[in-house]
């Protein structure tokens, strides 16, 4: 079983082949914050520059979060297609309008691909902003969708990733698609930690809803 040390490990070592603290966030199923703190426990070095060690000491606790590892589904294709399938019936009952799926890069493209199939539409591929992020705001820096799959304009479609964490990425995913001319009716993840029955006024569904209970 995992525990912290190992994911810092794990941060330290995805920093260490330069990945940014979004792509970091994105890998291990954390929030930004969580993932900048792992990398600076480790020491490791990103984007040239090398945190000190020092910060080990001076940060003893992390943020709260907790970090969801599904690799056991996304290894094996037959599990994946399960749980895609899964998820494909949720989303169906948004209606026989809808002719695309928008997978949200990167984990989020896979299950986007086993729905797509299942319920007949097109795919899409969405690069969110937090893939270049590594300190400050990335609000100016968007994300886009790859050329290489559908086109958004006119259409109805349902937005897909693996984790919810805060929410960030699907509602900025929601309102790029609207951007886009399209029109996005339902969301769809394997787990949401925030307990959302919305982003942008589109309902998000879910297959495990994490719900933390604590003491005063």
């Amino acid at each position: 079983m995992k525990n912290v040390d190992d994911l810092i490990e794990d941060a330290a070592a995805l920093a260490e082949r330069g990945l940014a603290k979004g792509e970091i966030a994105d890998e291990l199923n954390v929030s930004r914050e969580t993932a900048s703190w792992l990398v600076e426990r480790a020491g490791a070095t990103t984007e040239g520059s090398t945190v000190r060690d020092e910060s080990r000491q001076t940060q003893p606790s992390g943020p709260s979060d907790i970090h969801v590892d599904w690799s056991t589904i996304g290894r094996d294709s037959q599990r994946l297609t399960h749980v895609g399938r899964a998820m494909a019936d949720l989303l169906a009952k948004e209606g026989e309008d809808v002719d695309l799926t928008v997978g949200i890069e990167k984990a989020g493209t896979p299950l986007a691909t086993t729905i797509a199939r299942e319920l007949d539409t097109d795919l899409a591929a969405y690069a969110p902003a937090k893939h270049q992020w590594e300190e400050g705001d990335i609000d100016e820096r968007g994300g886009g969708f790859s050329r290489n799959f559908a086109t958004i304009r006119d259409r109805e479609c349902y937005v897909v990733d693996d984790t919810v964490t805060s929410g960030t990425t699907l509602t900025e995913t929601v309102e790029a698609v609207k951007e886009e001319g399209g029109d996005p009716v339902a969301c769809g993840v394997i787990v949401d930690k925030q307990g959302l029955e919305e982003v942008a006024g589109v309902p998000v569904y879910s297959l495990i809803t994490v719900v933390g209970v604590g003491r005063d």
